[in-house]
């Protein structure tokens, strides 16, 4: 099977690290609701809303909420799942792969397809962590880099290791 995750081009954005927690709870951070909205987004930023429907087509929603309170939902559906080791989805396609519009991807200024992989490998004394994410076009992936992709995703992945830390 071929490692989409590794899959490089001038639109994909990805970032690497050794974490000393296991992948089995990392896992378990990325596919259960109520773990996830715990730590999903950067904080004072919340996840107040999540769905998981864990196969192939089944739905991946958040809702994140604003310090200001104001509320950016996002839906899209599940591609590929590898228990412990890897998860697919994008927001192109809504559960049951139906074909998205840019009108539900909420703000327009903000709106851009891509699929996004989080690829998990053990390594001795805990698991390498591989985030990618794919997007259509030069602009979507310069977009996504200036929201703060990197430093916006690596603060959530600090949040989730906190949260694995404490113990779930």
């Amino acid at each position: 099977m071929m490692n989409h995750a590794m899959t490089e081009s001038s639109f994909d954005l990805s970032f690497r690290r050794h974490l000393d927690v296991s992948k089995e709870l990392i896992w378990r951070a990325w596919t259960e609701p109520e773990l996830l909205k715990i730590w999903f987004c950067p904080r004072p930023w919340k996840t107040v809303h999540c769905e998981i429907d864990l196969r192939a087509g089944g739905i991946f929603k958040t809702i994140m909420q604003s310090p200001q309170g104001d509320l950016f939902p996002n839906e899209g559906c599940f591609l590929e799942i590898e228990k412990n080791k890897q998860l697919v989805w994008t927001n192109s396609l809504l559960p049951g792969f139906r074909p998205n519009q840019v009108a539900n991807l909420g703000q327009e200024d903000n709106a851009f397809f891509f699929t996004a992989t989080i690829h998990l490998e053990d390594r001795v004394g805990g698991t390498t962590y591989t985030a990618s994410v794919k997007h259509a076009d030069e602009a979507s992936c310069n977009k996504h880099k200036a929201m703060g992709f990197e430093q916006g995703w690596g603060i959530a992945l600090d949040q989730l290791i906190e949260m694995l830390r404490q113990g779930i």
